[in-house]
């Protein structure tokens, strides 16, 4: 889960370089980050059905084992679209693993000792989004960039050791049938979504092939949604929506996942083009966001039992708000110190509002839904990451292209300049010229600026929803609940009978 955890960001402080070498456009780096989110997000609710009725443990090695073969088909990609391809593959494998993960803890462990093991693994999941960069700068700054897709390969061949020789084969009979139909409207309606709002900067907004993806996109979800509505057990429970609580402590976790995929797809590049820092050093600068995560981490649970689940996540997205505004202010002269401090108070603002509202999401719920909920929050948080890494990096690079002064170059060299601010940088280079190196760096500075800006109102509106809208004192549980077992399944289906 850890490694699952640097992979949905590892790739983030490795797309300046990648940009050069493969000479990939703002559009692709949003790509290759996001193939593999969305795919984790589309099958990440039947590929825990599967393991439900095919056995956990073969679905767990299947899962590690399709991991592995899409990061080693990455470390060896030639070009900009086998990445994609390679990443997209990772998230199948991904989706296989995540939900399996927890689903086999009861087997493993005691009732008493599930909340903690549960903690456990919830937690290296969490860890991992802010190691990811500091692993792949430094993996950058000695190897080559496919390194960063060949440090999965031994730890998913640990991983699918471990399975064959410390995990009992475990499955739940009774447990929905994969609706294939609905696994394919979840993709190809999310696919459709997130390619619209990455192509609408480059070809417009008014495109009718962009016009056609975002209708095809609307068309393909509201169909999943009736159909899911209509059939008795569905895979996408909506029903678990009614549930206030769940309801809007989702759409918090959900909307926080939006801010903290955009800012850590928009953050390196500044760090790394605009303020000349080498990969490693990239990575190690994004460490005051952990230390704040850190310190969340360990505050936020007594907090949220003396102030109440409300009060802690309204107060955690109003932080993270305020720490956007703060970084919206970053201008080309401000420096690292600047950066830091900002990025420390979104670390305490994420830890605050995300930990709270997942726990309390669950713990709105009766506990026989906590399974189907649980795996209903991870995909509908992996969808905010996906969509906040398309449209805030859709906004940066419209901005980018539009405020780029490229006056006096070439037709063919101000087009590849547009495409990124590493490529301008690259073009600046070549050409000697210092006007337009700047300009790309005011541009970049002033688009995430934008960014930070529609981030900071996101949280905002969020905090408010919060607020008005999330039950008061509740009682959450210390970690997500465990999926049920199918002894657990049997003794609530006697009960119910």
């Amino acid at each position: 889960m850890l490694t699952l955890g640097f992979d949905t960001t590892i790739l983030n402080v490795a797309l300046p370089t990648m940009a050069g070498d493969l000479g990939a456009t703002t559009g692709q780096q949003q790509w290759m980050a996001d193939a593999y989110v969305v795919v984790f997000a589309a099958l990440m609710l039947p590929a825990g059905l599967l393991g439900d009725r095919f056995g956990r443990r073969l679905m767990l090695i299947v899962g590690l084992a399709v991991f592995l073969a899409g990061s080693l088909a990455g470390a060896l990609a030639g070009d900009v679209n086998w990445v994609i391809a390679a990443r997209a593959l990772m998230g199948v494998g991904a989706a296989l693993v995540t939900p399996l993960a927890l689903s086999v803890l009861p087997t493993l462990f005691t009732r008493d000792e599930q909340p903690k093991a549960t903690a456990i693994v919830s937690a290296a999941s969490a860890l991992g989004l802010p190691l990811g960069p500091i692993i792949g700068g430094w993996l950058l700054n000695h190897f080559w960039w496919g390194s960063v897709f060949l440090v999965n390969v031994p730890m998913a061949a640990i991983g699918i050791a471990a399975c064959v020789f410390l995990l009992p084969e475990t499955r739940d009979p009774a447990s929905p049938k994969v609706d294939a139909v609905s696994t394919a409207l979840t993709a190809t309606g999310l696919g459709a979504l997130v390619y619209a709002i990455i192509e609408a900067p480059t070809r417009g907004w008014g495109d009718p092939l962009v016009l056609a993806m975002f209708a095809a996109a609307v068309v393909l979800i509201t169909a999943l949604v009736l159909r899911e509505r209509r059939i008795e057990r569905p895979m996408l429970d909506m029903t678990l929506l009614a549930h206030r609580g769940f309801l809007f402590n989702t759409i918090a976790a959900t909307l926080v996942m939006f801010v903290l995929s955009g800012l850590l797809f928009v953050l390196p590049p500044y760090l790394q083009a605009v303020l000349g820092n080498d990969a490693f050093g990239t990575g190690v600068r994004l460490l005051p966001m952990m230390g704040g995560i850190l310190v969340a981490s360990r505050t936020a649970p007594q907090a949220a039992a003396r102030f109440g689940g409300r009060a802690t996540v309204s107060a955690g997205l109003v932080v993270l708000a305020f720490a956007a505004f703060l970084g919206s202010r970053t201008t080309v002269d401000s420096g690292y110190g600047y950066t830091a401090l900002w990025l420390s108070i979104t670390g305490l603002g994420f830890g605050f509002s995300l930990m709270p509202a997942m726990g309390n999401a669950l713990g709105a719920l009766p506990r026989d839904r906590a399974g189907s909920g649980s795996g209903l929050l991870m995909t509908l948080r992996q969808v905010g990451g996906a969509i906040g890494i398309a449209l805030l990096g859709s906004l940066l690079a419209g901005t980018f292209r539009d405020r780029l002064d490229v006056t006096g170059l070439p037709a063919k060299a101000a087009d590849t300049a547009g495409d990124s601010v590493v490529a301008a940088h690259l073009v600046a280079a070549k050409a000697h010229s210092a006007d337009l190196a700047a300009s790309a760096d005011s541009a970049y500075v002033h688009g995430m600026g934008l960014v930070l800006l529609v981030c900071g109102i996101a949280a905002l509106v969020s905090a408010l929803l919060a607020a008005a809208f999330l039950p008061g004192m509740q009682t959450a549980p210390a970690a997500v609940a465990p999926p049920e077992t199918p002894d657990m399944a049997a003794e609530q289906a006697d009960a119910r009978q």
